[in-house]
């Protein structure tokens, strides 16, 4: 595996996100711990890891919905790793689904997050049809299934128009077709200049979407993969797979 931080640049004009010794608490516990790593612009980033390795409290820190306790967090060149607010201003976010206001439907929530559903429905753009998105905007969230609400989800999270956006988990839900075209509308974005940083379990889309990646495991970085270690990885998905399981069954 690359020793190096996968998909690192200099941290300036060619940076989106850099983290330097990073630090996360939560209830007066360390969650994360000095978590380095850089992530270039236009890239898909993928994170991976057993539950309770710190995944989603990177994604939350990254997104300003966590303080930082310690370190730093880069955002285009910028420290932001004391300012939340600039970090969720330039960061878009996926909610958990659980979260979502079931009385209001997904336009309410656009135009609460954007002023108007427009500009939400173009900042989305493509990515609605794999969202089949339409078929969902005026409906009550109580009334979605457990899909249906993550599709909103997900659409929330490029709702703002945000540079950057971090997803959780976001093909949780989704049936095989939903997921797969919804893959390749986030590659597409990617490819236009989104910088995309996903939480995943699933090794097909790391392996065949991702441009980098890092394991975590007890809230550190064990493994960083970089472009040539993910294309590699595709080539021999078996053998990637069982020196992963064995890094995180490794103390």
């Amino acid at each position: 595996m690359a020793q190096g931080t996968g998909g690192a640049v200099d941290a300036g004009m060619n940076e989106a996100i850099g983290l330097e010794s990073l630090a996360m608490e939560r209830d007066g516990e360390t969650v994360l711990d000095s978590v380095s790593m850089t992530v270039a612009p236009a890239t898909w980033f993928g994170l991976i890891g057993a539950n309770g390795s710190g995944k989603t409290t990177l994604l939350r820190g990254i997104a300003g919905r966590l303080p930082i306790a310690r370190g730093i967090c880069r955002l285009h060149g910028a420290d932001l790793s004391r300012s939340r607010e600039e970090r969720a201003r330039l960061t878009g976010f996926m909610p958990p689904i659980e979260t979502l206001p079931e009385r209001l439907s997904a336009t309410d929530l656009f135009e609460i997050l954007c002023g108007d559903h427009v500009t939400a429905s173009g900042n989305i753009g493509d990515l609605a049809a794999a969202l089949d998105l339409d078929a969902l905007r005026h409906r009550p969230i109580g009334q979605c299934s457990a899909g249906m609400r993550q599709r909103i989800a997900i659409a929330l999270a490029f709702a703002g128009g945000q540079p950057i956006v971090v997803l959780d988990e976001p093909f949780n839900w989704l049936d095989p077709v939903a997921a797969y075209d919804v893959r390749a509308a986030l590659r597409e974005k990617v490819r236009t200049g989104l910088t995309l940083v996903t939480a995943l379990h699933d090794l097909t889309t790391l392996t065949a979407a991702c441009d980098a990646a890092a394991l975590l495991r007890a809230g550190r970085v064990q493994e960083r993969y970089s472009a040539t270690d993910l294309r590699d990885a595709a080539r021999s998905p078996l053998e990637f797979e069982r020196r992963m399981i064995a890094g995180l069954r490794s103390r």
